[in-house]
């Protein structure tokens, strides 16, 4: 078609990626309902053609954000360890905002919690085997299930994100003690 100006895959990605840093600042401040769409266009500074022309809904914007910020997540407990983990949310990263957002609407959307159940699950697999892994290794303790030991260390990271978002300081040293003396080897 003539007139059309095409763009390349790197700008295309770079503009995907304007969007989501921008909505994710939109979220992080005013939570999933309060950004409506002229908030969106302010944050992220494109139209909401541009905008939707990447993401058909709000929702599927928020849901793309989540699960990046999850895929992030993921990705830095397996090359870095759970350490890494708990010192990045120790600082106070803009994505804890989405990340609790997201929480409260799994919890309230049936729905969105099907669709969250659904995500990439290669990332959670590649993360069991790097638990798998460490127990092997004799890092991890062998006396309880694998999904035991997983689901603390979800619970105290989620724990950590609400303090962190309710604005209350992390005491990561002390944290890192305590899950290192609850799951390390017995």
């Amino acid at each position: 078609m003539a007139g059309v100006p095409r763009i390349s895959e790197e700008q295309r990605a770079a503009r995907r990626e304007q969007i989501l840093a921008g909505a994710r600042h939109a979220f992080a401040a005013h939570g999933y309902f309060g950004t409506t769409v002229p908030v969106l266009e302010a944050e992220i500074g494109l139209s909401r053609g541009a905008i939707f022309s990447y993401f058909p809904t709000k929702l599927d914007l928020f849901v793309a954000l989540a699960e990046e910020d999850q895929h992030r997540v993921i990705e830095l407990w397996i090359a870095e360890g759970y350490d890494a983990v708990v010192r990045h949310i120790g600082e106070g990263p803009e994505w804890i905002g989405v990340y609790l957002e997201a929480a409260r609407m799994l919890r309230t959307d049936p729905q969105l919690r099907e669709r969250w159940r659904a995500f990439n699950p290669e990332h959670l697999e590649r993360l069991e085997q790097h638990l798998n892994g460490l127990r092997e290794s004799g890092a991890l303790r062998s006396d309880l299930p694998l999904e035991s030991v997983a689901r603390f260390l979800g619970v105290v990271m989620d724990g950590l994100a609400a303090q962190q978002g309710a604005g209350f300081d992390v005491d990561v040293p002390g944290t890192l003690e305590l899950v290192h003396a609850a799951v390390g080897p017995k």
